[in-house]
């Protein structure tokens, strides 16, 4: 396999593991929210519903499988898929819902923040639910997504220093890196003065 491909295993794996543990909140958020009286309706635990399924379950799936492929490959593509998957997901958990009913003009219910008695839509219990599981959640994924892709398009001499291919035919010194050997042309030449160039 070239060297442009193939990379360290350990280029992903701090990003997919942070996309593995949000794509686990972003699905288990939602069913296990209600034993704590957080989340969005029904309030009720491991309670499974359509908007459950589209609006959480489907982009934490995304995220999940784009961290695995994050932090198993060792090629540059398939780890550049796992963070646009992820990005997607991500994007998914901020307007999903939106595009959902504006662009598929479907009706399909999220439910609304779970609220303790006395409280209303603007309380700060209902904010901090909408910033952990949509609004923040869906910054974060996609935040950690492109950060992904990034650490997969970039190539570092050290991805280079590992491969054999790149430097099989120079004799290689112990470091790994090419020696050089011999003599070193002689690069000086003379320069006319100044008043014999006019």
């Amino acid at each position: 396999m070239n060297p442009q491909g193939r990379i360290p295993r350990r280029r992903g794996v701090v990003c997919g593991l942070l996309l593995i543990l949000l794509g686990l909140w972003g699905g288990l958020a939602p069913f296990v929210g209600p034993y704590f009286h957080f989340g969005y309706t029904p309030d009720k635990v491991w309670t499974y519903n359509d908007g459950r399924l589209y609006y959480w379950i489907v982009p934490a799936a995304a995220a999940l499988l784009g961290g695995l492929l994050a932090v198993v490959t060792r090629n540059r593509g398939v780890g550049l898929a796992g963070g646009l998957l992820a990005c997607l997901g991500g994007a998914w958990f901020g307007i999903g819902q939106s595009f959902t009913a504006i662009v598929l003009k479907r009706s399909i219910a999220s439910g609304s923040p779970i609220l303790r008695a006395g409280e209303t839509l603007t309380s700060l219990h209902a904010y901090a639910e909408q910033i952990s599981m949509v609004a923040g959640l869906a910054l974060v994924v996609v935040f950690v997504g492109a950060l992904t892709i990034g650490r997969f398009s970039m190539l570092a001499a050290a991805d280079f220093a590992e491969s054999d291919e790149y430097y099989s035919d120079y004799p290689s010194s112990p470091s790994g890196f090419p020696s050089a050997t011999g003599q070193l042309p002689d690069t000086t030449t003379t320069v006319p003065p100044p008043d014999l160039l006019s």
